[in-house]
């Protein structure tokens, strides 16, 4: 697990509903069970504040980072399809961008990545598709100085040419196996987890179920059911993950508030005895 993902996964699940805010200490102390070390925290947090997703704050309880508007917005979508808190229904058009791509390889991966996460598949490397308008698109292509121009391209729910196009741009065979595997690979360390588990070890396992279900936001688009195979692996794969998720949050809230009270009690003592 990357520093810098862990903190987006941080800062989204639990911080974002604090106040959006936390001090060094409190980070550090945060990620410290999932084996990620305080020079790697500190570097990625330096990273994220040159990126524009986390700006400094001096805090009570001494140095701290708060999230920027930008991280906001991307922090509530991304919460929104974890969770499947804003589900919306399918009008039968797609959205189509043809993009001026950008000639540096780096540049086209990044912008790439960021497309899909906004729910978008490539169809080639200037055209990608959406079954529903991505909030940010437009912002990102323009922040990111890309041309472009958009289209709707409209096509009745199970035709062969909604389907085709929705082949064209996502291997859902590929899809389905991963969300297959994810349910295998975790089912076995979260029956580990019982009522006699401490709430660090009950937070470190639900983080790392978060931040294995987050990846799917950069690879499955959220298509509706017209779309989707019958007995699409995705399903039963969020109802695991729901409960789960669930299960696990009342001991990982209870270890996210005792470091966070620690960072003030720890500050309090200094200024007793300085």
């Amino acid at each position: 697990m990357q520093a810098r993902s862990a903190l987006f996964d941080l800062y989204g699940d639990y911080l974002r509903s604090r106040g959006g805010r936390a001090p060094v200490a409190a980070l550090v102390k945060l990620l410290s069970p999932l084996g990620i070390a305080p020079p790697a925290v500190r570097t990625a947090v330096s990273r994220m504040v040159r990126q524009g997703w986390l700006r400094p704050l001096r805090l009570a309880t001494g140095p701290g980072y708060l999230i920027t508007p930008k991280a906001a917005r991307r922090l509530d979508e991304a919460a929104a399809r974890i969770y499947r808190t804003s589900r919306v229904g399918w009008d039968g058009r797609f959205d189509l961008i043809v993009l001026q791509t950008p000639t540096a390889r780096r540049d086209r991966q990044r912008l790439g990545a960021n497309l899909a996460f906004l729910g978008y598949g490539m169809l080639d490397e200037q055209t990608w598709v959406a079954p529903r308008p991505g909030e940010d698109v437009d912002g990102l292509l323009t922040e990111a100085g890309v041309r472009y121009e958009r289209f709707n391209a409209t096509h009745a729910a199970g035709t062969p040419g909604a389907m085709a196009l929705v082949r064209r741009a996502w291997d859902l065979n590929e899809i389905g196996r991963a969300y297959e595997h994810f349910v295998t690979q975790q089912r076995p360390l979260l029956a580990a987890v019982t009522a006699r588990t401490g709430d660090m070890e009950a937070y470190a396992a639900r983080f790392r179920l978060v931040h294995a279900w987050r990846t799917f936001l950069f690879r499955d688009p959220q298509l509706p059911p017209a779309l989707l195979p019958e007995r699409w692996p995705g399903t039963s794969a969020a109802t695991f993950f729901d409960r789960h998720a669930a299960r696990l949050r009342p001991a990982a809230d209870r270890y996210v508030e005792r470091c966070l009270d620690a960072s003030n009690r720890a500050v309090r003592k200094k200024g007793r005895t300085s």
